[in-house]
């Protein structure tokens, strides 16, 4: 019996040691669930690209035309432009008629140089008075039409001059368009070189449009462009010399009865910025004003060619006698412009005007 017994509680407490072992093991806390979400990205996903930060920046940009103009119709494009890439932080106020330069478009060119004025479209005629190599596209009859012109300013014609403008502190962000100059007067229809003569005509202060106009015997007159409706009003001048969309967009029109199409000058703009603020500006901000340069000179060069063809009807309507010139009528002009090329090659340099030459060939 006492056998019996003890065998029995030996049972029993090894029950009790098998159940609490199980009883510890069952009780064992779970790791405690992790408050971060799980990551769900693929393992081989590319990093995304760090967005970059740009300085705020209001900037001020002056074009010498009114703001009907496709001047300044390509500035306000290129401040929309820089506006979206950079998420609003760069903005450009677009002032028209050389407002900040108080009417001189050489004084404009100069604020652009010494960072007074920090982006501007102005003609390469303008900044010929500053350096005479800018004169080279303005010679006449060097590209005979817009095919040449747009091989030469995309060609190393244009690489040649985008090189003259930053030794003059300016960085190029483009090349715009003027057009085609083209001649008004209240005298008399001009057809050959005896008509110009003794007529006083208006030009942009350069020395190559003086001695261009007195060798076909008229008397040329420097004056800013913003004094010209009025003289012509005055009768202080007698004509002027514009491509047709500033003919239009500067009402000239209404104080002028004959224009004569011979294009016989193209005129280019540039657009620039001031190239001590460009330097100052990161990489990626660099590429930024370069790319929106491109994309408004390419929307103002099309807004400009668009005008033009435009114009002829435009004029004919508001009454002026336009008369175009023949190809023989051109030559007779053409064939008094060899003491000009005689003169100005060793002042472009000849270099330079060669490669104007090739994109005509």
């Amino acid at each position: 019996m006492k056998k019996s017994l003890a065998l029995l509680m030996i049972l029993v407490m090894m029950f009790s040691i098998f159940a609490t072992g199980c009883t510890k093991e069952a009780e064992t806390p779970a790791p405690a669930p992790t408050t971060q979400p799980a990551d769900t990205t693929p393992v081989d996903a590319p990093a995304e690209t760090p967005t970059v930060e740009f300085p705020a920046m209001n900037l001020n940009m002056s074009v010498s035309t009114s703001d009907t103009s496709s001047w300044f119709k390509g500035g306000v494009k290129f401040g929309e432009i820089l506006s979206e890439k950079t998420g609003g932080k760069v903005k450009v106020t677009v002032f028209p008629n050389e407002q900040l330069s108080s009417g001189s478009q050489t004084k404009g060119i100069e604020q652009l140089q010494t960072g007074v004025t920090d982006l501007s479209y102005h003609s390469t005629i303008i900044y010929s008075i500053l350096d005479p190599q800018f004169g080279v596209v303005s010679l006449p009859w060097l590209l005979p039409n817009l095919d040449a012109v747009d091989k030469a300013m995309a060609g190393e014609a244009g690489d040649m001059i985008n090189e003259i403008l930053i030794g003059n502190n300016i960085q190029p962000l483009g090349f715009g368009e003027n057009g085609y100059r083209q001649i008004t007067n209240n005298k008399l229809e001009i057809k050959k070189p005896d008509d110009l003569k003794a007529m006083k005509v208006r030009i942009p202060g350069i020395n190559m449009y003086i001695d261009l106009f007195k060798e076909l015997g008229a008397d040329p007159t420097a004056m800013n462009f913003s004094e010209v409706f009025t003289a012509l009003q005055q009768g202080t001048i007698d004509g002027q010399e514009n491509p047709l969309p500033i003919i239009t967009s500067s009402n000239l029109y209404e104080v002028q009865k004959y224009i004569s199409l011979w294009n016989y000058s193209y005129d280019p703009l540039i657009l620039g910025i001031n190239k001590d603020l460009f330097d100052s500006m990161s990489p990626e901000l660099q590429q930024i004003f370069i790319e929106a340069g491109q994309e408004a000179c390419e929307y103002q060069i099309a807004l400009n060619r668009e005008e033009e063809a435009q114009a002829v009807d435009f004029l004919i309507e508001k009454g002026m006698v336009v008369t175009e010139l023949t190809d023989e009528e051109v030559a007779a002009f053409q064939a008094k412009m060899q003491p000009i090329y005689d003169k100005y090659e060793g002042i472009v340099g000849t270099d330079l005007l060669n490669a104007f030459k090739k994109a005509s060939e």
